[in-house]
């Protein structure tokens, strides 16, 4: 019996790095996390202990935070594609470079209407992410947002479901819509602009989820992809998580006192697992 190395990568993750961008009037703060990760020929440093191919994790770490000083300016995805050119172009055994961002969102304090030019206030749970893979020939840009937490007090119910002997989950047409959502979409064209076009698309899930007269968490999940991709033509498809951050009601009545959709238990888990990738036909 033959045995050989199947498909394999290495790289650094977790790399932590913050950045103040010194501009005349104000400073711009930037927090983000990158993972690298290598493939291509390291069949010798798996089999035979050979480490000549082997670019060290440690230097990919350095290599990040060196390139961040001249190369980290805009977005996070322009900054993911030069690493990705950079490892292809150097290392000659490196067949796909894949670099993944998470971007911790800050902003500018504000006094009277007017921006502090140096004093952040952090965005809660909320990242932007992105995740470029490149080769020598091609690249895909995947652009998303993370623990993303938005909830509605109404406008959501879910019914009419199937119900068999173990079914206690009674029917509502009014409830507490809550997740914690994931959002990834993948370019067709690459914009121009990939910040001027992230705000536009977060307005516009955010905006949906919120106009939406919700039958289901499909439902909706659907309905906020959908909407993207009929805007947006540069967008081959779009990934969705929203897990169901239950608010189940209190029972007030064995006070004798009626809750009329007013207190509610927050629960963390067990909680419903929704996902979907929309997609052009």
């Amino acid at each position: 019996m033959k045995i050989k190395l199947g498909e394999n990568s290495y790289g650094k993750n977790a790399v932590q790095l913050s950045k103040i961008i010194r501009h005349p009037a104000y400073h711009e703060f930037r927090q983000i996390t990158v993972n690298v990760s290598l493939k291509g020929d390291f069949n010798e440093a798996h089999k035979d202990g050979d480490n000549s191919k082997i670019l060290p994790t440690d230097t990919q770490k350095n290599t990040v935070y060196a390139l961040a000083k001249d190369h980290f300016k805009t977005s996070i995805e322009d900054f993911a594609l030069y690493l990705a050119n950079y490892f292809i172009t150097t290392q000659a055994q490196v067949e796909a470079a894949t670099i993944e961002i998470a971007e911790q969102q800050y902003h500018r304090m504000q006094f009277d209407g007017v921006e502090h030019p140096h004093a952040y206030i952090g965005g809660g749970s909320e990242k932007r992410t992105t995740r470029v893979v490149k080769t020598a020939s091609t690249v895909s840009v995947q652009s998303g947002i993370a623990d993303l937490l938005i909830l509605k007090t109404t406008d959501s119910g879910f019914e009419k479901y199937i119900k068999d002997k173990y079914t206690t989950l009674k029917e509502t047409g009014d409830r507490i819509l809550a997740t914690k959502c994931e959002v990834a979409w993948m370019w067709d064209k690459l914009p121009a602009d990939y910040t001027e076009q992230f705000n536009s698309i977060r307005g516009l899930l955010l905006q949906t989820f919120a106009g939406h007269k919700s039958l289901s968490v499909q439902q909706t999940l659907y309905a906020m992809g959908e909407a993207v991709l009929e805007t947006y033509a540069g967008i081959r498809e779009i990934y969705l998580q929203m897990p169901n951050k239950h608010h189940i009601p209190f029972n007030l009545e064995q006070f004798e006192i009626q809750n009329q959709n007013e207190i509610f238990i927050a629960t963390d888990e067990p909680y419903g697992m929704i996902t979907a990738t929309v997609v052009r036909e």
